[in-house]
């Protein structure tokens, strides 16, 4: 293939906006932002499973708060009936008041330990309920950071779709002024060999491969006309010789 010696040229602006590219989605793809916003949305996530959860604990610790002080309630219920009874003088026979007197002994003993039952309890929902405001709390902030992370990567990906059609319109520009199979060979190559599709060859060298190119390739390179498209032997990238080729 014979291209002008200064298209030929043109292709390494074409290749720098082709890397600039790269480069600018290559920041897209890696802001720290985007790994902050996925770790914050995964304590987002852990702090609202687990304050669901916590609300789940007091909401059944409240109900057997609630069965707590009915049992409670009915053991006193049952001790005041008991104790009026006793109190009224209506009971003359001996026997029967010695099974009252010990049924209140046995009730007193009975309304001891569900009082206790009921104080655990009821101590057990004060420290739900506080875990409930601390998770809640978590869950409060991490959203408030997650929105605000959230806005500044928005920010950041929003510039970098600006500058990525910036340098593309003027690849895209550049490219019109390049002969179509010159273009076609040059994108071909640059495809299978991550992004590089032209090098300068200087002072002996492939800037692609960053391989010095042997003598004997040299003598070839120097000896062949000004616009027939050279290829490195070692990546195939498109040779762009310029006054420091060093031919």
């Amino acid at each position: 293939m014979n291209v002008d010696p200064q298209i030929q040229v043109q292709l390494l602006d074409i290749q720098a906006k082709d890397t600039e590219v790269a480069q600018l989605e290559y920041k897209r793809a890696t802001l720290p932002a985007i790994e902050v916003k996925k770790e914050l949305e995964s304590s987002f996530e852990r702090a609202r499973d687990q304050h669901i959860a916590s609300e789940m604990i007091l909401s059944d610790l409240a109900r057997e708060a609630i069965k707590a002080e009915g049992d409670v309630g009915v053991v006193r219920q049952r001790v005041a009936k008991d104790q009026e009874m006793l109190n009224s003088g209506e009971i003359n026979d001996p026997k029967q008041l010695s099974n009252l007197q010990h049924e209140l002994e046995s009730l007193g003993k009975r309304q001891l330990d569900l009082e206790d039952v009921e104080l655990e309890v009821m101590e057990r929902v004060e420290g739900a309920k506080a875990a409930v405001e601390v998770l809640a709390q978590q869950k409060k902030d991490f959203s408030a950071r997650l929105e605000v992370v959230s806005a500044e990567l928005d920010s950041e990906l929003a510039a970098l779709s600006v500058d990525l059609i910036d340098v593309r319109t003027q690849r895209e520009s550049l490219a019109a002024a390049i002969p179509a199979e010159f273009l076609a060979l040059y994108e071909k190559i640059r495809k299978g060999h991550q992004g590089m599709g032209a090098a300068k060859l200087h002072r002996g060298q492939c800037e692609g491969c960053r391989l010095a190119i042997p003598p004997q390739e040299l003598n070839t390179i120097k000896a062949a006309s000004p616009d027939e498209v050279i290829q490195c032997e070692e990546c195939r990238c498109i040779l762009i010789r310029t006054a420091d080729s060093g031919i």
